[in-house]
């Protein structure tokens, strides 16, 4: 729109009902939004330091709707450091968009979903009598072991959070986070190596605060007893396990900052300092003890052990505190996501261009790749969501369909289940490849897992294939085993606050 234009064309917005109105922001995605905002600005100024009652103008009223659909506490204040509630909403927008709030999560034997209406559910099974995954203890204050429930068929929600708004949930083999509405986060299960930040080691039978976090938008839990949280003004925490062993070699474990030598764990969500002049967007914990974060400014750091060159950094040297990825800015392109799997790293960029690296050929390339480089299978799709799990990764494009791909599992993964990708074959898939099925159903959230995946359409229905517990696909089945679903199956009575879900 030209600028003589714009006054113009604001004016002739305006004499829209507001209905209709309404319903062209509505169609804008963030970045064409901002740029509407910035052109027309008489439909987005604002003034905060004027007293109230304050006109609220139409951006910011799209805005706004946009943040309280999913689920997010705006606020009545603008934070420290916010001149406009405009310019605010937007960032705190592409941040979401970025960081993806995830409504499902999955583990080797348990999955979490956050449903339509904000509340906690979980299913699937306890790995062992001291890991209380599921969080529905009968008797929160006895020990995990009195009170266990072993086996939870159809997703159910937890008693203890029935008073709570979810808007991300997630998890790893041994504990899961919780982020609610109010931006708290809650954690539960195994607390080994404080991977639960309540300054003791000791499990958690139901979710439990972690009062040291607060406003936080972002969670992510990782393999070996890891954690983080990114909070709203973009400063990332880690916490858990500060070092470990892998095959007699210890390693830093990607906490982002350097440990005193008898330091084994990190009991509390710790500041990782060496970013405090990045604003991080996105973070990803890697299986064997890696770290990425993605900035504000479309740098991607990583840190931690550098196992496979999943560090991106052309060399095998492990990383304490965070490093940017040089072969990534030297595309010139803004990265705005990261994802991580065992071996292997996935960025995604500003255009929806994805890229890949690591020793495992789970980063899209169907081989070794020392040096970060875009995966040639998708240049042809603009990617707006990429995932990343033990062995395998999953792109959404901007059509909603959803492709997966996986290592081969030469040595590491006997008797792997590939159903998992939902491709019909109990077989890897070195590059990615559409799923048939749910190409249609316009995916907008994906938990991937090393048995099974779970898929949310833009309706919030959830779509399930690899080994699945029986009464997660049929609630009245009689047997609580795990079986084969070789094809996407939706999950009845069930309904998460995917991206598009009313």
């Amino acid at each position: 729109m030209p600028p003589a234009s714009s006054t113009q064309a604001a004016s002739t917005l305006l004499q829209l009902p507001a209905e209709l109105l309404s319903v062209i922001l509505s169609r804008l995605d963030t970045r064409d939004l901002a740029r509407f905002a910035a052109t027309c600005r008489s439909l987005c100024r604002d003034a905060p330091a004027l007293p109230a009652p304050r006109a609220i103008r139409p951006v910011e009223t799209e805005l706004r709707w946009r943040a309280e659909s999913r689920g997010l506490d705006v606020g009545s204040s603008l934070p420290e450091g916010a001149t406009s509630w405009v310019a605010y909403l937007l960032k705190r927008d592409r941040r979401y968009a970025q960081m993806r709030q995830a409504p499902l999560a999955v583990g080797p034997e348990h999955s979490v979903f956050m449903d339509i209406e904000g509340r906690l559910l979980t299913c699937g099974s306890e790995m062992d009598g001291s890991t209380p995954l599921l969080g529905h203890a009968v008797d929160p204050d006895a020990s995990p072991n009195a009170n266990m429930l072993r086996k939870i068929g159809p997703p159910t929600p937890v008693p203890a959070m029935q008073d709570r708004r979810i808007i991300s949930v997630a998890t790893s083999d041994r504990h899961c986070l919780a982020l609610s509405a109010e931006s708290v986060v809650y954690s539960w299960t195994n607390g080994n190596h404080g991977a639960l930040g309540h300054a003791d080691e000791g499990p958690r039978a139901v979710p439990s605060r972690i009062e040291s976090l607060s406003r936080v938008e972002s969670i992510a839990a990782g393999p070996y007893f890891t954690s983080a949280a990114v909070d709203e003004v973009g400063r990332l925490f880690t916490w858990g396990l500060a070092d470990a062993s892998h095959d007699g070699v210890t390693m830093s474990n990607g906490l982002g900052y350097a440990a005193d030598s008898q330091t084994k764990s990190q009991l509390t969500p710790k500041r990782v300092d060496a970013l405090s002049q990045d604003r991080v967007v996105g973070v990803a914990l890697g299986g064997k003890g890696f770290t990425l974060a993605a900035t504000d400014a479309g740098a991607v750091f990583s840190f931690g052990f550098s196992w496979a060159d999943a560090l991106g950094h052309r060399s095998s040297t492990s990383e304490v505190l965070p490093r940017r990825i040089e072969a990534l800015a030297e595309t010139g392109r803004r990265f705005v996501a990261v994802a991580a799997g065992d071996w292997h790293a996935l960025a995604l960029t500003e255009e929806g261009e994805l890229y890949g690296w690591g020793g495992d050929r789970a980063n899209g390339h169907g081989r070794y790749e020392q040096t970060p480089r875009r995966v040639a299978a998708l240049l042809g799709e603009r990617v707006k969501l990429m995932y990343a799990r033990e062995d395998a990764s999953c792109a959404v494009t901007e059509k909603r369909e959803l492709f997966t791909w996986s290592s081969a599992g030469d040595y590491y993964h006997i008797g792997h289940d590939y159903y998992n990708l939902g491709h019909g074959v109990d077989k890897p898939q070195a590059t990615p490849k559409r799923v048939d099925g749910v190409g249609w159903a316009r995916v907008a959230a994906v938990a991937l897992g090393e048995y099974r995946t779970l898929a949310a359409d833009e309706d919030g229905v959830v779509w399930a294939f690899g080994k699945l517990p029986a009464r997660l696909v049929d609630p009245n089945h009689g047997n609580a085993n795990n079986f084969i679903v070789k094809a996407p199956t939706p999950v009845p009575t069930l309904r998460v606050r995917a991206l598009k879900s009313p």
